[in-house]
């Protein structure tokens, strides 16, 4: 009967670890920002422009910028170039205002933290 408990108690102290890494997995902009993408977008093109941009704001690059590989430019109809993880483009969220913050995660259901 000892060894089923210990070995539930392992079982579970591994799941609440692999819970909290993944908590801890997401994916931040340079300044400590979470970073979000739209399943709205299409492939790498960005779908959010005008009032949706106004709270969603793209994460823009500067031409010629580099990261890891798993990161590209795209750009954007106005021009600019928004970086794009895994070939999605990222955006910030507005009402983010602290590192940590993933107030976004979720929302309408079509708005999600990358998760690394």
């Amino acid at each position: 009967m000892k060894t089923i408990t210990m070995r539930n108690a392992l079982v579970f102290t591994a799941l609440m670890l692999s819970a909290a890494g993944a908590q801890a997995a997401v994916l931040t902009a340079k300044n400590g920002m979470t970073l979000y993408v739209f399943d709205k977008d299409k492939g790498s093109v960005s779908s959010c422009y005008g009032f949706c941009a106004d709270f969603w704001p793209p994460y823009i690059g500067k031409k010629g910028e580099k990261m890891n590989k798993h990161w590209t430019l795209v750009k954007r109809k106005n021009g600019k170039m928004q970086w794009a993880y895994n070939g999605k483009p990222v955006y910030f969220y507005k009402a983010d205002k602290k590192k940590g913050d993933m107030a976004g995660n979720g929302k309408e259901g079509i708005w999600h933290i990358v998760k690394l």
